[in-house]
């Protein structure tokens, strides 16, 4: 026998139960044991099972302009029943001048409206906009009448846009 042939005999594959089976779990073991890596990692990073914000607004009212006043307010109450927190960034009305998110800050017996950058919905949380504290600030306001109803914007981080109906009130209800 020559010795290439000789070679080639005794490279034979044997077919062992053992064998045959240990090849034939192989790929399916190899790819669990992936899954599972992969599983584990997506579930350390605190991602998995956290629900995200679910945000709706109710109540939101436009206060009428005063004659002669270069401003006016809108409030809205702002809900979130997920399980993580959202951000409203700002509030805006095609419909109306230029809206800013404003928070009323009382130093000795003055109050003035300093500009909010953003304000956090936590979960399971509610944000109530009212006079005194919370607020949108409309400048220049159209004419607004009592019961009319103008459409607003509020802008999320999470949520992205919500757009409710804001009904125009003499006072804040």
């Amino acid at each position: 026998m020559e010795p290439r042939s000789l070679m080639r005999a005794t490279r034979r594959k044997r077919n062992t139960p053992l064998g045959n089976v240990l090849r034939a779990v192989a790929a399916p073991l190899g790819a669990s044991c992936g899954a599972l890596a992969l599983l584990a990692a997506y579930t350390a990073t605190g991602a998995a099972g956290v629900a995200p914000p679910r945000i709706t607004v109710v109540n939101a009212c436009i206060v009428e302009a005063p004659a002669g006043s270069d401003s006016t307010a809108a409030y809205f109450e702002v809900r979130n029943a997920g399980s993580s927190k959202d951000t409203l960034l700002y509030a805006d009305s095609p419909e109306l001048g230029v809206s800013m998110l404003r928070r009323t800050v009382r130093r000795t017996g003055t109050g003035r409206t300093d500009p909010v950058r953003a304000v956090d919905v936590p979960p399971g949380g509610t944000i109530r906009m009212a006079p005194g504290g919370l607020g949108v600030v409309i400048l220049d306001p159209p004419e607004l009448k009592p019961g009319q109803t103008l459409p607003y914007t509020l802008w999320f981080r999470q949520s992205g846009r919500v757009v409710v109906r804001a009904t125009v009130t003499e006072t804040v209800r």
